[in-house]
C-alpha cells in the first residue's frame, strides 16, 4: 500500500510538473507571436544602444582614458549590458499594460500555474536579447570591437549578460505589476535603470568617479557583471568579478521572482 500510495504521489509530481512546463511554453509562444507582430517595438528598442555605440565610440573615446587604451573594447560589455536593462523595461511595460487591458485577469481565471503567465514573459523577452546581443556584437566589430579571449569564454559572457538580464526582468515585473500602468512603469523603471548604469564602470572607469560616488559604484550589480564580461571578452581576468556577479543574480531571483508571483496572485 506505502508503494503504490509512493507511485501515486509521484505520479501527481510528474504530471503537476509537466502542466507547468506546458503553460508555460503557452505564454512564451504569445509573447514571442507578439513580438513577431510588432518588429517595429524591437526595431527602436536598439536605437539607443546602437546610438550609444557610436557616440561613444567616435565622440568621447577620444577623451576617455581607460585600462588597457582601447575604449571600444572597455565600452562594449558596458552598452551590451545596457542594452539588456533596457529591453527589461518592456517586461515591465507589457505586465503593466496586459493588467490595464484586463489579459492578467483573464490568465488568472483559468486553470493554469500562477507563475507561468510571468517565466512566460520573461523567457520570451529573454530569447529577444539573444538577437539583440548578436546584433550589437556584430555593429561592435564594424567599429573596431575585438574579442580578445577564447571563445568558451566569449561564450560565458553572454550567457552572463543573459542571465543578468533575465535576473532584472523579475525586478521589472514586480515593478509592473505593482504601477499597473505602463507610462508609470516606464517612468519607475528608468528611475531604476538609468542610476545603476551611469553610476557604474559601463562607460568610464570607477576611478574617475568621486568618493562617494564609488562607493557604490563598486557594488553595484552592473559593475560587477560588466566588469565580469570584460575579463571573458577582454582580459582574461575576471574570477572576482563573475561570482560577485553571480551573487547578484542570485540574490536577486530568489528575492523577486516570489515577490511578484505573490504580487500576480494579489493582482485587481
Amino acid at each position: 500500500m506505502t508503494t503504490n500510495a509512493s507511485t501515486v504521489i509521484n505520479t501527481m509530481a510528474g504530471s503537476g510538473f509537466t502542466w507547468l512546463l506546458s503553460d508555460i511554453w503557452e505564454m512564451v509562444k504569445r509573447n514571442l507571436i507578439r513580438n513577431i507582430r510588432q518588429p517595429q517595438l524591437l526595431g527602436f528598442s536598439l536605437v539607443q544602444p546602437l546610438m550609444f555605440v557610436v557616440l561613444f565610440a567616435y565622440v568621447f573615446g577620444g577623451a576617455i582614458q581607460t585600462p588597457g587604451g582601447n575604449y571600444i573594447n572597455y565600452l562594449m560589455p558596458g552598452v551590451l549590458i545596457m542594452a539588456m536593462l533596457i529591453g527589461t523595461v518592456q517586461t515591465g511595460v507589457g505586465l503593466s499594460d496586459d493588467m490595464k487591458k484586463g489579459l492578467i485577469d483573464r490568465f488568472r481565471s483559468l486553470p493554469m500555474a500562477r507563475s507561468a503567465v510571468l517565466a512566460g514573459r520573461t523567457i520570451a523577452d529573454l530569447a529577444r536579447n539573444v538577437f539583440v546581443i548578436a546584433l550589437l556584437i556584430g555593429v561592435g566589430y564594424a567599429v573596431g570591437f575585438r574579442i580578445e579571449t577564447d571563445p568558451w569564454s566569449a561564450l560565458g559572457a553572454v550567457d552572463l549578460a543573459l542571465a543578468f538580464s533575465f535576473a532584472m526582468m523579475w525586478i521589472m515585473a514586480t515593478i509592473g505589476l505593482l504601477t499597473k500602468d505602463a507610462e508609470t512603469t516606464q517612468v519607475a523603471a528608468m528611475v531604476t535603470v538609468f542610476p545603476l548604469v551611469f553610476a557604474s564602470s559601463a562607460f568610464v572607469p570607477v576611478e574617475t568617479m568621486p568618493g562617494w560616488l564609488q562607493a557604490f559604484a563598486e557594488i553595484n550589480p552592473v559593475t560587477v557583471t560588466v566588469n565580469a564580461m570584460r575579463g571573458l571578452l577582454v582580459t582574461g581576468e575576471y574570477t572576482t568579478a563573475l561570482w560577485q556577479s553571480l551573487a547578484w543574480i542570485g540574490g536577486i531571483l530568489l528575492i523577486f521572482v516570489p515577490l511578484a508571483v505573490s504580487r500576480y496572485r494579489r493582482a485587481v
